[in-house]
């Protein structure tokens, strides 16, 4: 693993007509999330864009001027409308063909006389990118730069991610806390608000109302890099909801 760095960041691109339509219910951003979390990365944005060339070069070329690190999502299959590829190629002005590396990987999976050209253009791919290794059904994903081109379909996503991890650079762990209370959130609302901002610069507070068992609730959930921090911010919360007599029905620290 590369040496740690204290503020790192990403941003997901979803790529997909099916997702924009409502057919398909995308969960990608939560399994990147999680593990960038646990690598110390901080998502920083998600965008949903359609298989279309000119907004996948426009939004990857932002992007990945803006942030660490850009994941892509979707696109990189076998069909005529998996274009991110080729589009990624196009945003980085590299040539788009097949890659010597990619393609004996999946001729060696499939079998010569099972390796169709809907198969091939699995291969075709950015020429001078940097594959990543596929443990679930061989078609590699790529990395051109600091951008990274994986799979659409979850599970084959999440077991790409294992072998990502000694190619991203480390920021400092992302600490987190929640108090989920009895109460709803105009309730404490003012109070939440004051402690957010004694600690603006190194702790961000959310919270999030649910409903559950036909009792109305609230999340609060706390982040930071800072452990003293975030346990100071911890305990003022505590603290305040004590004092208006709000019931605490669970707390992890």
């Amino acid at each position: 693993m590369k040496k740690a760095n204290k503020k790192m960041s990403a941003a997901i691109i979803i790529i997909g007509n099916e997702i924009l339509s409502g057919r398909t219910q995308d969960t990608n951003v939560v399994l990147i999330t999680k593990w960038l979390n646990r690598l110390g990365v901080k998502l920083k944005e998600v965008r949903i864009i359609p298989d279309i060339e000119k907004s996948i070069v426009r939004t990857v070329n932002r992007l990945r001027k803006k942030f660490n690190y850009v994941f892509t999502t979707g696109g990189i299959g076998p069909t005529h409308d998996d274009i991110t590829s080729r589009s990624i190629a196009k945003a980085f002005r590299q040539s788009y063909g097949y890659h010597k590396e990619a393609y004996k990987i999946l001729e060696n999976y499939y079998g010569k006389d099972n390796f169709n050209q809907g198969r091939k253009k699995m291969a075709k791919i950015p020429k001078k990118a940097k594959l990543i290794f596929n443990p679930s059904s061989a078609a590699p994903g790529f990395i051109v730069n600091n951008v990274f081109c994986l799979p659409g379909v979850p599970s084959i996503l999440e077991s790409m991610l294992i072998g990502l991890e000694g190619k991203i650079v480390k920021g400092k762990k992302i600490i987190s806390k929640s108090i989920n209370i009895r109460t709803v959130e105009s309730e404490i609302a003012r109070e939440l608000e004051l402690v957010q901002n004694n600690y603006k610069k190194d702790v961000e507070i959310g919270s999030y109302p649910f409903f559950k068992q036909g009792k109305i609730g609230v999340s609060i959930v706390i982040r930071s890099i800072k452990k003293n921090k975030i346990d100071d911010c911890f305990k003022k919360i505590v603290s305040f909801l004590k004092k208006k007599k709000i019931k605490i029905i669970y707390k992890k620290e």
